[in-house]
């Protein structure tokens, strides 16, 4: 198979980090010096020497300042390359799931000498003249993916997730990844698309992920409305409609629940 060089792109340094270009990709960051400032979720982030992050959803990511001695290595991999070489086992979903929350992996030492091997291997074969370069970029990215499930059990240990109920939360994940949350925020929509109960999609979220699937479909509602507040040129109204709330005064009670603050005052 011919290798696509789109599909693995390889930065020294974090310039790409939340720009236009890279925002389809997912965001592998591994820091040998310096630290680098960040808001996610709107929220300060800090990502220090030896630590690794990894950004599923870089929209969620803001301010990117490196320090003036910063050293460190970005892995940008489209989706669709990340769901062909990733091992076939349910530990995906949770570690996607902690990585949402926190995208920074505190590493110890054996673990940081590894990622950094990790990294390098993916970059020689990237840059390799391979015959079979497709599979041996796949390869070396299987491998780091594995450790990388390995860190985010010690960081977040837990029973493994059964593959019916990992597969169900991709499924819904996905849904909420392309946006249907703007669409409807009620559970039984969800469940409705997967063919399971709201009771039953609720208890699976919560068993996996330590909440249930209201706080996931709210939670993307949130960041995506924090978003568009800080862009001026989206009006109130229009997102009040873009979101489908039966009215403004819906929408502005929903921002005030979980922002604190009215959509005009966050603004300000």
């Amino acid at each position: 198979m011919e290798f696509d060089a789109t599909n693995v792109i390889i930065e020294k340094g974090v310039s790409g980090l939340a720009t236009d270009s890279m925002m389809d990709y997912v965001a592998h960051v591994y820091v040998y010096q310096g630290s680098c400032q960040m808001k996610y979720h709107g929220e300060p982030q800090t990502l220090e020497s030896g630590q690794c992050m990894i950004v599923r959803v870089q929209r969620l990511l803001s301010d990117v300042q490196p320090s003036a001695d910063f050293i460190g290595t970005t892995i940008f991999i489209r989706p669709s390359f990340i769901e062909m070489s990733t091992p076939r086992n349910n530990y995906g979903i949770r570690g996607s799931l902690m990585l949402f929350i926190n995208p920074v992996m505190k590493l110890d030492a054996q673990e940081q000498q590894r990622c950094r091997r990790n990294f390098e291997e993916v970059e020689e074969r990237l840059t390799s003249d391979h015959p079979f370069k497709h599979d041996a970029v796949s390869c070396a990215c299987q491998l780091m993916f594995l450790d990388f499930f390995q860190f985010h059990k010690r960081l977040y240990p837990g029973d493994d997730v059964p593959f019916q109920s990992a597969q169900l939360m991709s499924d819904f994940f996905q849904m909420l990844f392309r946006g249907d949350y703007r669409q409807s925020r009620e559970v039984g929509y969800y469940a409705d698309k997967l063919c399971v109960t709201p009771k039953y999609l609720s208890e699976v979220c919560k068993k996996v992920s330590g909440h249930g699937a209201n706080y996931w479909i709210n939670r993307f509602t949130i960041i995506e409305i924090q978003r568009l507040l800080r862009n001026r040129t989206v009006s109130l109204v229009q997102m009040a409609d873009d979101f489908n709330f039966s009215s403004q005064a819906y929408f502005s009670r929903f921002v005030q629940n979980y922002l604190g603050t009215s959509p005009s005052a966050y603004r300000d």
